[in-house]
Order: structure tokens, then sequence, then C-alpha cells
């Protein structure tokens, strides 16, 4: 396809973001074979959706998935409910679909009616219960009830099981237990997982209490394995494995890398499914002593070609760069001049390039055989890479590519 056009209502110089449909199916062919290593029955792979899809486009990505999932992990209803209408729209049978996230009354009875799964994890439940019995619905609302094991966030604490989820038991015409879960605390930032293996001991706990009180028709799914959890703790991978960051081919931590490659023995390849390109706005020459950008902070040492990309903090590449970052241009790194600007970044682009005309950069991925990760860019801004990919602006343009 042609970038830099104006087609589809695109202005003629932007950034756009190429998500690869091939690294993202290699990705979740990763995790298929991680969950049949593990032995015993079928566990079910689902693949987490928030934040945009982190990032990647929930639009553009939803297609690519629905086929290779078994379950849809979102934060808002209305992605959820969104689900449902793409689904209808292309004639395609429903997923399960769990909302992680906080649920109003008249949201759950709307996610009841679709067959969307919701998340129980404190009291203000009792409430939403009289609206489910209000609506008069055809069917409960399945629920996965969340138990906080050490996270200190969402969900019921052991001390807080069966008392407060006594409601579930009294109001079972309109909840349906269908799953427990949790999130852990601490297996990305550490090799050694005494923590995360205390949490399992409380997640087994607290979901036998749920059962004995609860008496489900059946065995409620049990999931608390995301990306991390799901590489180097088989024994958490339960029912479903919640693979969020690491279905876009982006490891979760160094110390995650380092843990898979002791506990699988062999380290499994992911591919990175976002890149991020930009056309120059304009290539030109700048004397000797020129200073570059806001603040003066950059000054040419000696005659400089530089080119201007229209893409800055705004659309969510990161101001702490500056400086310090790099793009590539022709397949060569070109340091980042100055200060990152809302709108525009600077690069030096005197010895990847023979002419003014145009050049197209890549600020994220692979082009030959060099490469800026997110991981990288991270570090320059000091943060995450979670951070990173999230933070992309969601009126980036984002083309599939196989």
């Amino acid at each position: 396809m042609e970038h830099g056009g104006t087609s589809g209502g695109f202005p003629a110089h932007a950034s756009w973001l190429e998500l690869s449909a091939s690294a993202l199916r290699h990705n979740v062919e990763v995790f298929r074979a991680l969950e049949a290593s593990t032995g015993g029955p079928r566990r079910m792979l689902g693949v987490v959706l928030k934040g945009n899809a982190y990032g990647h486009g929930f639009r553009e990505v939803l297609p690519l998935v629905h086929p290779l999932a078994d379950v849809l992990y979102l934060i808002t209803p209305q992605d959820a409910l969104a689900v449902r209408a793409f689904e209808r729209e292309r004639g395609l049978g429903a997923r399960q679909v769990l909302v992680m996230g906080p649920i109003g009354s008249d949201e759950a009875v709307a996610l009841a009616r679709e067959g969307v799964d919701a998340v129980v994890a404190d009291l203000s439940w009792r409430e939403v219960g009289a609206a489910l019995r209000a609506a008069r619905l055809e069917r409960p609302l399945r629920v996965h009830v969340h138990i906080d094991t050490g996270l200190g966030r969402e969900g019921f604490t052991l001390e807080q099981l069966p008392r407060d989820t006594a409601f579930l038991a009294q109001e079972r015409e309109v909840f349906e237990l269908a799953g427990v879960l949790s999130h852990f605390s601490n297996t990305e930032d550490v090799t050694e997982q005494g923590y995360a293996l205390a949490q399992l001991e409380a997640f087994e706990v607290g979901v036998a209490r749920l059962v004995e009180q609860l008496s489900p028709a059946r065995s409620p799914q049990r999931h608390i394995a995301a990306s991390a959890a799901s590489l180097v703790l088989p024994r958490a991978r339960y029912d479903s494995l919640r693979v969020g960051i690491s279905l876009y081919g982006l490891w979760p931590s160094p110390e995650t890398r380092l843990s898979a490659r002791l506990v699988l023995g062999e380290l499994p390849t992911l591919r990175p499914v976002l890149s991020w390109r930009c056309r120059s706005q304009v290539v030109k020459w700048l004397p000797e002593g020129s200073y570059v950008g806001y603040g003066c902070t950059y000054r040419c040492s000696e005659p400089t070609r530089i080119a201007v990309l229209p893409v800055g903090y705004y659309d969510g590449y990161p101001r702490l760069v500056s400086g310090k970052a790099h793009v590539l241009v022709n397949g060569r790194r070109c340091p980042v001049l100055g200060r990152v600007m809302m709108n525009h970044l600077i690069v030096d682009v005197t010895r990847v390039t023979s002419d003014e005309r145009p050049v197209t950069a890549t600020l994220l991925g692979h082009e030959g055989d060099e490469q800026v990760s997110a991981e990288a860019l991270a570090g320059w801004a000091q943060t995450i890479h979670y951070e990173v990919v999230t933070r992309l602006g969601a009126h980036l343009r984002r083309v599939v590519v196989d």
C-alpha cells in the first residue's frame, strides 16, 4: 500500500502503525504449545485486549485474535459489547468474553443479556443483584469471583470468604458462578517465585471455599496466569491462560526471559507485532553551529542534514527520550536531535541519505538488520515498555500487514 497519501481521511504527513498478523499468529502458537506441554486436560487460551489492545488497536486486533483464542479478556463493558456486535456483523460464533474491570448495574444487565461474563470483586455487587432481578433476565449473569491473594487491589481476601460472598449463594437466580480468578503481584520482577507460590496456595484455598459455599453445577474456571506466569510457572496455568503483553511479542521483563530459559530449557521466540513508521515532513541542510529545536539544547558541530518528522509526544513518542533515542532510516540508526516536541521530531540523516528527498523513518520495529525495540525506547524514557505501547495515540493509523 502507499503510505503518506490522503485516502481515508488521513493527512499526507503522518506516522502510522503496522501490525503483523503473522507475528501475532506465531505468538499464539507459542502459548498453545506451552499449554499442551503441561499435560492433563486441555486449557483454554485467553487473550487480553485491554488498553486498546496494549496500544495496538482494539478494532484492528480483534479480527486477528477472534479465531485464534478461546477467551477474550477485556476491561470495559463497552469493549465486550463491541465484541458481540462484531460477531453478529460477521456471522461468527460467540466467544467467551470476560469483563475484568468495574461494571455498573445497567451495564451488568446488558452483559447478562449478551452472554458476557463479569468479575465480582467486592460487596457493591449486592446492589447489582437487585438490578439483575428487576430486569427479569432469561439467564443469570455468569460471574468470576476475584480473590485477592496478595496484590492488594481488587478482590475478596481469604478472611472475607465465605462471609462476604454469601449474597452469591442467596442470589443464584441472577448470579451463576462460572470462574474464580486472581492476579499475581511479583512474578515479573524476580527470578525466585516464593511469593507467587504463596499466592497459589492462597488461591487454591479460596477456590475450595467458594466451591463449598456455592456448589456450582460445573467446576469453575480457575485462572491466575498472565504472560509471565504462563511462561515460568506451569502450576499456575490451571484452566485458562490470560496472555497480555506477550501476545504482542514482548517479554514481560528481562527476569521473565531468564526464568523462562531455565524453566523451559529452550527459550521461546516471541515476535513483536507492532512497527511504527513516519514519513518526513522536510529534509534539509543546517549550517555548522545551528541550533535544533526548543531550548537550543542541541547545536550542530558540523553541517548537518536533518529530517523533520511530523510525530511527537502528542502521538505517544516519549519526551524523555530527547537527545537519547534514535530512529532507523534506510536500515541505519539516526540520532534524535534536541527535544521531542508535541508534533515534531528532528533526526540527523547526514550519513544515511545523499539528498533532500523525503525519507521514511522507523520509530519502533525492524528495518534491515537494525531494530528499535519497545524495551529500548522505554529504557531511554526511564519507563517500561507496557507504558510505551499503551500510550500510542488512538488517533494513529493502524495498518494490518502479514
